[in-house]
């Protein structure tokens, strides 16, 4: 249903972004409702918990399809391949209440202008707004365009001049009040959910509703005992569920309510600047920033004047970042396209804090509100963990599979029952408890609590190891991990860079490298000046603060700092401008006074460079560039550039140096510096030299890649470094190894006649002397021997390259992706994006990162580890408390143990149902059971205790090369409970039938003992005629004892044959709880078998037979044990026989990754060395994979 819609009754909502949905129309029907609530009754509520559990029916049952526009109800369906439905209410937004105020009518100048969405969505003459509210943002019904559109943010077609012109000078009173109206208030509202609605959310859950049938069945049966044992349970199980989200609520609502309560000042258009509370804020709106340390109430566009910026709460990077103002341009392009790639240089996000408001000429720093509430960068953040991307984990899939089986299986059970019970003339209530009580045996309702606490025990071993997990549920998702993304800088390496020395150029090229570890001072030069003025350093209550890189460089110059005072007169510099003066010391040898910074183009990391305009004290005005040397080359006189440029730079990025270049040129001073647009200053520079900074490897790095390379886990660094400098750590950290050959794929854009084309080049290591030592260079091979091509390749791209392939050559995407290791220069966006590429070929991709740039990574992917403790790695489900990669293999090893648990519960779970469940019916066709102490033992005793001491192992600490299988639905895992449960079934029938031909055997007597224990003769009831059930000794019989001694023990082997240790967990005898509980059950069952306890029979309901049955059935035990051993380990965890029978029928893995692989991995052709291809050449790249032996592996999923 709701697929056969109409035009008009179905649209998108947020086409094309992360959180798209479809929306469907529906207008409520009075008599399907009468029909409803009738059923609601009737069904003793039963029908209001379905459509509960089940929305979209809810509004088919109740509702009729309509168009958008006359709907009160619309049905949200997610594009993603889950397809959820939620149900939501059609609101108004009445503006009436405004008419008295400012005479508001339908021809009102402010509600005419149709340009904005504000004015489009009130509906003329009556003056209301439709709206919905989805995931904390609200939708209100543009009536120009017919679709309902995101409100609370400015419209992205707006241009500069626009933005200046229109809220420049801020808005009306009238205007404020329309928007605040329609917009709501500008906060991110995370209420404490209280207890009681999560205690129903928890309650309502469709197992704990199923639990809620099974205790009251047993009630009725007087089976009190274990009920109250699955009632106290599930009251743990439930509390600390409750009392987790409860906390998670708690936390959340404490991060951001701080943000709520701001005062801000707003400068209106007729009435001035005003103080407000943030919470009043609409989009538009122009804020006055005064003062420093001021939290961002919302995201907001600088118009004027310059900030200094900490994003540390969106990056997880405490580095203070400048905003510049958003320039005025006559441009009609939209003002985030006309920022060139990067317009946050603009934006001041909510959450983040203003450490410092300089402003310009006009006398005050001034934003346009963007966005406000959950619109915002903060509320998006908030939004991502209040509804997180559901996990598409084949386990859980196969659990509601597994379920259904069960159900399956108990309702053969039910008609079993009810047959032989109404053939035996039953009276029908007992025919129904008995028919009812075969549900809650064959679905074991304490199946939930056994699975949550393995999870539980796996989450406690993490957090010894310092790693936190917000997300549970995503433990067992890390042990299918295949493929880990790396970020480089904080990550592989360490934090610090440390300056090694610059490399000056002259005219006659690079000059000699002047070290900064000999304690010589640099002489003075326009390379000393760039290193003394281009960067982006604030001077915070008289400390330095600023990019870690930048503070080292300006630390190797030994100048000083400092702010200009009023009586600061030099031409052309504002008063508290940033001045550089050299030290004291070195005064005599600089033939300037200082350098004052009269204005910032600040770095980002999309443009790869910063630009600083600054003023020599009685000297010349200059432009200096710092950035990636390709990049500042690009801005370079050719001829300034050196001819050795390229191999000079290859000499020290192939050793894993961070390499800066430097260039200037000079300016006329009277040009006002604003006035400078960007492109005209970043032109004709000369080039200075190269900054040479070492990044090194820490030093878990190396030892833990090395650990998952051979456990057949692949790596991939993604970094904004350079892409030699990240090829070189690749090798240097073993990601890459020494006999294996690294592919440098270019893509370029479409530039005027050539179309888009990829070139592919082999880099190859060589030795080079220099300086001293032996070093290495890549060199970038032209001409390929043949003999290279065998042996195993990885690839090398920058985040261009990815850009351009993902563009023009997405056809060969995914076979550069089955050997891409090495992503340099990728932007937080491109991170994200190669995340889910390689997500689509069917990896479960774990990414590892600083939390700096890889937020969104972090959040893409399968398991993001942050290693900030930042409030950005909030949206990542795990934190590690140790900064670096260690945590990773920790992670999949609990994720593989936490696995393996799982199932292991699952197969116990399935057997021991299936063990009574065989049982129970065997009795029923005498029309006996066990009784209420017998399932008491087995329940409560054996079952409850292995449930919650099976888990108790630890991870295996060694990583193995294969994973678990990641499905219940597995032959290995089938075949293990099938035949499981056909030893069970043959050992209870054995059992069964040959009681029965015993010469003792007598339905009439009640003890087949010898005289000497004639004493229990005495207290066995004599047999009378049929006893109601529920009565002393309503179920003893020879059958009975057998099917109960045979069907306990046998659930104490089983749990012993399938807790599993080695390769995944710890070996079995190292869980000392789990074996100690073992052999006290089997002692007091073996004690119960053997002793003649007159009292202990008569309380359990147990027969006394002779010695010898008493051996039959330990023989009979005995076997199934050896049986079943044998099975396990032979056939069931024999991984060779599986590969020999996966070879025998010819089996290949469906994943998309092996299809690749697969698909011509022998073919000459791939990959294609030293050749380009264009996108518009017939059947380009339409090739197969090359597969990458290294990551090869010989086992698949079974």
């Amino acid at each position: 249903m709701g697929d056969h819609f109409e035009k008009g009754q179905r649209a998108l909502l947020n086409e094309g972004e992360e959180n798209e949905m479809e929306i469907f129309g529906y207008r409520t029907h009075g008599c399907r409702k009468t029909l409803c609530l009738a059923g609601s009754i009737f069904s003793f509520g039963i029908l209001p918990l379905v459509f509960y559990w089940r929305p979209a029916w809810h509004v088919w049952a109740n509702c009729v399809p309509c168009s958008l526009q006359e709907a009160d109800i619309v049905l949200l369906r997610t594009t993603d391949e889950f397809q959820t439905y939620s149900r939501k209410k059609v609101m108004w937004i009445y503006l009436s209440a405004l008419n008295s105020v400012y005479g508001l009518t339908h021809d009102h100048p402010l509600i005419t202008d149709e340009e904005y969405i504000i004015n489009r969505a009130i509906r003329k003459p009556d003056l209301k707004v439709r709206c919905i509210k989805v995931q904390k943002i609200r939708y209100v019904w543009d009536n120009l365009e017919g679709q309902f559109q995101k409100i609370g943010s400015l419209e992205d077609w707006l241009t500069s001049a626009k933005i200046h012109l229109k809220f420049g000078s801020g808005l009306t009173r009238e205007e404020q009040d329309i928007r605040r109206l329609i917009c709501g208030p500008n906060t991110i509202d995370v209420e404490i959910t209280p207890i009681w609605k999560l205690l129903i959310k928890e309650v309502l859950n469709p197992f704990y509703i199923f639990q809620l049938f099974s205790v009251c069945l047993w009630f009725s049966e007087d089976y009190k005992e274990y009920a109250f044992a699955i009632i106290i349970m599930s009251v743990i199980s439930i509390a600390l569920t409750v009392y987790d989200l409860r906390e998670q609520s708690v936390k959340l609502h404490r991060l951001v309510e701080s943000h709520n309560s701001i005062t801000v000042s707003v400068c209106g258009r007729k009435t001035g600047v005003q103080e407000l509370e943030s919470q009043f804020l609409v989009p538009g709106d122009l804020l006055i920033l005064t003062g420093n340390k001021v939290q961002m109430p919302c995201d907001a566009i600088l118009i004027d004047g310059s900030c200094v910026v900490d994003e540390g709460m969106l990056t997880g990077e405490s580095i203070p970042v400048t905003k510049m103002p958003l320039p005025k341009m006559d441009s009609s392009v939209p003002w985030k396209i006309q920022s060139e790639a990067d317009c946050k240089r603009h934006v001041l996000f909510c959450g983040t804090e203003v450490i410092q408001a300089k402003a310009a000429s006009s006398g005050a720093v001034k934003a346009v509100v963007l966005q406000t509430g959950f619109n915002t960068a903060k509320g998006d953040l908030v939004r991502s963990i209040l509804y997180p991307k559901p996990m598409n984990f084949k386990l859980y899939r196969d659990a509601i599979r597994f379920l259904l089986c069960l159900v399956g299986t108990a309702t053969i059970g039910m008609i079993y029952t009810l047959c032989v019970y109404v053939h035996s003339r039953e009276p029908l209530v007992e025919v129904v408890k008995k028919a009812l009580d075969v549900i809650t045996i064959a679905v074991p309702p304490a199946l939930p609590a056994a699975l949550t606490t393995g999870i539980i025990y796996a989450q406690r071993r993490l957090k010894k190891k310092g790693i936190f997990c917000i997300s549970p549920q995503r433990i067992n998702v890390c042990g299918q991990l295949n493929l880990v993304c790396f970020d480089k800088t904080g990550t592989l390496t360490r934090d610090g860079l440390d300056l090694w020395g610059v490399v000056p150029c002259g005219r006659n090229g690079f000059q000699e490298v002047h070290s900064f570890a000999s304690g010589r001072a640099l002489p003075w030069s326009p390379l000393c000046a760039a290193m003394a003025s281009c960067h982006s350093l604030i001077l915070l209550e008289g400390t330095i603060q600023g990019d870690p890189l930048d503070l080292k460089m300006f630390e190797a110059t030994t100048w000083e700092m400092d702010i200009s005072g009023d009586d600061f007169h030099i031409k052309g510099v504002p008063a508290h401008a940033m001045v550089v003066k050299p030290c004291k010391t070195a005064s005599q040898q600089v033939p300037v006074e200082g350098i004052a910074i009269l204005h910032q183009f600040p770095f980002s990391s999309a443009l790869q460079r910063m630009t600083v305009i600054v003023q020599e004290m009685g000297g010349d005005r200059l432009a200096f560039m710092k950035g990636a040397p390709e990049r500042v080359a690009s801005f370079c006189q050719p001829e300034t550039v050196p001819t050795s440029f390229v191999s000079e730079l290859q000499i020290y990025t192939t050793q894993g140096f961070r390499v800066i270049a430097l260039a200037y040129k000079k300016l006329e001073t009277d040009h006002h510096n604003t006035a400078l647009m960007r492109d005209k200053v970043e032109s004709d520079l000369i080039f200075l030299g190269l900054l040479i900074l070492e990044n090194r490897l820490k030093e878990e790095t190396k030892p833990v890649l090395e650990e998952l390379i051979s456990a057949r886990i692949r790596t991939v660094m993604i970094t904004g470094d350079n892409l030699e400098t990240a090829i070189t750590v690749a090798r240097k950290s073993g990601m890459v190894s020494e006999s294996q050959k690294v592919i440098l794929i270019e893509a370029n854009e479409t530039t005027g006649s050539s179309s888009a084309s990829i070139s592919w080049k082999l880099v190859e290591e060589k030795k080079h002397i220099g300086y001293g030592n032996q070093d290495n260079y890549i060199n970038i091979k032209e001409e390929v021997p043949d003999n290279d091509k065998e042996g195993s390749y990885h690839f090398a791209l920058s985040g261009k390259s990815f850009q351009v392939i993902n563009q023009h050559f997405s056809n060969l995407l995914p076979k550069i992706l089955i050997n891409g290791t090495i992503f340099a220069r990728m932007s937080p966006g491109q991170k994200s994006s190669l995340v889910e590429e390689f997500q689509k070929l069917d990896y479960f991709v774990g990414m590892c990162g600083d939390g700096a740039n890889d937020c969104g990574a972090l959040k893409m992917a399968h398991v993001g580890i942050s290693l900030s403790e930042q409030e950005a790695s909030v949206a990542s489900p795990f934190t590690s408390k140790t900064p670096n990669i260690e945590c990773v293999p920790h992670l999949i090893k609990e994720g593989r143990a936490a696995l393996v648990t799982s199932f292991c519960m699952f197969k116990y779970m399935a057997l021991y149902s299936m063990i009574q469940y065989v049982g129970v019916l065997l009795l029923y066709w005498e029309t006996n059971s066990l009784s209420n102490y017998q399932f008491l033992f087995q329940d409560l005793a054996i079952t409850t205790l292995i449930g919650v001491t099976m888990n108790l192992n630890g991870a295996y600490p060694k990583l193995v090369p294969f994973r678990p299988a990641g499905r219940l639905i597995s032959p290995p895992l089938l075949l293990s409970v099938i035949l499981n449960v056909l030893l069970s079934l043959a050992m209870h029938i054995v059992g069964f039938i040959l009681v029965q031909r015993q010469p003792w055997y007598s339905v009439e007597m009640h003890s087949a003992c010898s005289v000497k224990n004639e004493s229990l003769s005495k207290l066995t009831i004599p047999s009378t005629a049929p006893e109601k059930p529920g009565n002393i000794g309503a179920f003893t019989s020879f059958e009975n004892t057998t099917i109960w001694f045979l069907g306990t023990i046998n659930c104490i082997i089983v749990a012993f044959i399938f807790s599993k240790g080695k390769p995944f967990r710890q070996p079995t005898y190292t869980n000392y709880m789990f074996v100690l509980v073992l052999i006290i059950q089997l002692g007091v069952c073996l004690f119960i078998l053997f002793a003649d306890i007159p009292e202990l029979y008569r309380r359990l309901d147990l027969l006394c037979t002779p010695v010898l049955w008493r051996v039959y059935v330990v023989i009979m035990l005995s076997s199934n044990f050896i049986v079943s051993l044998i099975v396990e380990e032979a056939i069931i965890e024999n991984r060779a026989l599986w590969m020999v029978i996966k070879r025998c029928f010819g089996y290949q893995s469906k994943s998309q990754y092996r299809i690749w692989q697969r698909a011509l991995a022998n073919d000459p052709s791939w990959p294609p060395l030293s050749q380009t291809s264009y996108s518009d050449m017939p059947g380009c790249g339409r090739g197969v994979s090359y597969s990458n032996p290294v990551f090869e592996s010989n086992e698949e999923q079974l």
